[in-house]
């Protein structure tokens, strides 16, 4: 099973201020089982890179939508009519939901520039989750597409 696809994005800042870059990888919880007890877990990695004017800090916030469910607290993935409970998380124990800010929270950070571009990237981590017994679960290929949305302020 997969979740989405990873790519990258390309964002300006303020004008001749600075530029950034966003790359994501894909969330892949690869097989899943309906009959176990335990929960299947993988995760993903969200980088930003910003090059602009030397010693500027700029904050922003990063969002990751609710899917195809429509709900940030039940994301779905589907495989046809069949759908597969599972949800995305900002810290490796699973207990606050990554989401929008509205009915989950959205992870707030900075980076500070560089004239050259030579800054790391910042690495933020997105924690999947896929709780066992889903008992209807039946074979497929389960997926769901969501937007990450940085904003810069």
């Amino acid at each position: 099973m997969a979740l989405g696809s990873g790519g990258s994005a390309w964002a300006l800042c303020l004008p001749v201020v600075c530029t950034c870059t966003i790359a994501t990888t894909n969330v892949a919880f690869g097989n899943y089982s309906p009959l176990a007890f335990g929960n299947t877990d993988t995760s993903a990695s969200l980088k930003i890179t910003c090059g602009g004017v030397v010693g500027l800090l700029i904050p922003f916030d990063i969002a990751l939508s609710a899917g195809g469910s429509g709900s940030l607290t039940n994301r779905r993935m589907t495989s046809g009519a069949n759908t597969l409970n599972y949800n995305l998380y900002s810290d490796p124990a699973y207990t606050t939901v990554w989401g929008d800010g509205t009915a989950a929270p959205l992870v707030s950070s900075g980076v500070t520039l560089d004239l050259l571009g030579l800054a790391p990237a910042q690495q933020f981590w997105i924690y999947g989750r896929i709780p066992g017994r889903q008992l209807l679960a039946v074979p497929g290929f389960y997926v769901d597409a969501l937007s990450v949305t940085v904003t810069y302020y």
